[in-house]
């Protein structure tokens, strides 16, 4: 890998993160004022307990900030892992496994 996408890769996990810090529990919080009521000690309170939890080492703390990081890497490894569709044609029918011709392409 060279600089530059090393670089791109941690600026990306950086701001992901930041987005996982700052912007999911202010989410969050919204949508669980909406369907469940007043959180007791407002978003100041919800940005709290989950700074707690992050310092006291809570695992679904860290999941919950790094969860879009992590959703990117799930994404890439999916791509990643499924088969090109020229592999998929080449199981299925060898014949397609043989290079394109004018005739092939036109039909």
């Amino acid at each position: 890998m060279n600089r530059t996408k090393l670089a791109r890769e941690v600026l990306l996990a950086l701001g992901l993160t930041a987005f996982g810090l700052i912007v999911l529990p202010a989410l969050i919080y919204a949508v669980g004022q909406r369907l469940v009521g007043e959180y007791a000690d407002g978003i100041a309170g919800l940005y709290a307990a989950v700074g707690d939890a992050l310092v006291s080492g809570n695992p679904f703390a860290w999941l919950l900030i790094l969860s879009p990081y992590l959703c990117i890497l799930l994404i890439r490894c999916i791509l990643w892992l499924r088969p090109s569709r020229k592999t998929v044609n080449q199981l299925t029918n060898p014949q397609d496994a043989k290079a394109p011709t004018k005739e092939r392409l036109l039909t």
